[in-house]
């Protein structure tokens, strides 16, 4: 990740400033069998809160990777799961204001459990299956709060998919 200022010209000739967060791009899985969903909890920093999400994430040492790879990838590190079927849902920008990374959606079916590969960064993520009406109750009540999970999920929804 960087991030960085740049000098910009606006349309009325005033010069001005625009920060700018460099990251590669990341995938967001929503990994549905049976009835339920598969979340995992980590306690994010920036909020100071524990916070349940769908799988998501980027390899930064690999920003070139391929989004299918790195949607297989994340879903297996953060849960354990593997998938037979892997959808593509489509590409979302994430913060487009600020962030230039795009966020690539997959619905994943047919899931396998394995074991998690965690890496560091994740040491104190865990990992629940809810039902799919308990989860869209959790996103009603405010319980789930982060953008991506529910952008992802309202995509596969939209599309007949859940």
């Amino acid at each position: 990740m960087s991030v960085r200022e740049d000098r910009v010209l606006r349309p009325s000739g005033a010069e001005g400033i625009y920060g700018v967060v460099d990251k590669p791009d990341c995938a967001a899985i929503i990994a549905i069998d049976n009835g339920f969903i598969h979340l995992v909890q980590q306690y994010r920093y920036t909020v100071q809160e524990r916070c349940w999400e769908i799988p998501q994430g980027a390899w930064e040492s690999s920003p070139d990777a391929d989004h299918l790879d790195l949607a297989k990838g994340e879903l297996r590190e953060e849960t354990g799961l593997d998938a037979a079927s892997m959808t593509y849902l489509g590409a979302q920008f994430i913060a487009y204001g600020f962030l230039n990374q795009t966020c690539h959606v997959y619905l994943a079916t047919f899931l396998t459990q394995k074991e998690n590969q965690l890496d560091s960064e994740e040491e104190d993520l865990i990992t629940r299956a809810f039902p799919v009406d308990e989860f869209e109750r959790m996103i009603i009540d405010n319980d789930i709060k982060d953008c991506v999970t529910i952008s992802a999920y309202g995509l596969a929804k939209l599309k007949g998919l859940v």
